[in-house]
């Protein structure tokens, strides 16, 4: 993952819904334009119990 994003993941959490809230109509627009690895982040933000819902565009 890049540095220029939290890396604990319940901040991580918090950032990446609100990113996805106001800015991209998916995870996977957001981690294009930002240079992410999409697999990465959803394999840590799993380690807290969430996962990603597209229809909501949300982790949940």
């Amino acid at each position: 993952m890049s540095a220029s994003i939290p890396n604990d993941p319940v901040i991580l959490l918090s950032y990446l819904n609100t990113q996805l809230r106001d800015h991209y109509s998916s995870l996977s627009e957001l981690c294009d334009d930002r240079n992410l690895d999409m697999d990465a982040i959803v394999q840590k933000i799993s380690g807290i119990n969430y996962v990603y819902d597209a229809g909501k565009n949300q982790f949940i």
